[in-house]
């Protein structure tokens, strides 16, 4: 553990992980915290493939400098929203929010909650001559 990770009643403040392994616990559920785990690694579309090996598909947060790397996470990554060089909990009401496999179930935001309590009919009438 590089930072943090002493907890305060139920308040956890920022962590930083380093050397975890991708068997941990901390890597094979979601934290919800201010938890981020550090993995070298050497192949892109590897760490692409690791992420979405995840049941879990909330957001995903990639700190790069390289175009090519940010494009190919949009393309690739089975999440709800891929936020690049700031925070995954970054959201704008108005925007649709939500997640992929088991972070969700739809989308939050003005439109889909509206989707949310309306129901569709089609009606056909033929009314003659």
């Amino acid at each position: 553990m590089l930072t943090g990770g002493e907890r305060k009643d139920r308040l956890v403040p920022a962590t930083v992980l380093e050397n975890v392994t991708t068997d941990m616990q901390v890597m094979c559920n979601e934290v919800f915290g201010p938890v981020v785990n550090l993995l070298p690694f050497d192949d892109w579309d590897a760490v692409l493939d690791e992420v979405n090996d995840s049941p879990f598909g909330l957001q995903a947060g990639v700190f790069t400098r390289s175009l090519a790397h940010t494009m190919r996470a949009i393309e690739k990554l089975d999440v709800g929203g891929v936020i690049i060089n700031d925070v995954p909990a970054f959201r704008v009401d108005n925007m649709p929010y939500g997640g992929m496999k088991k972070s969700g179930i739809g989308r939050e935001g003005p439109r889909f909650a509206i989707e949310d309590m309306t129901a569709l009919k089609m009606v056909v009438i033929n009314a003659g001559s």
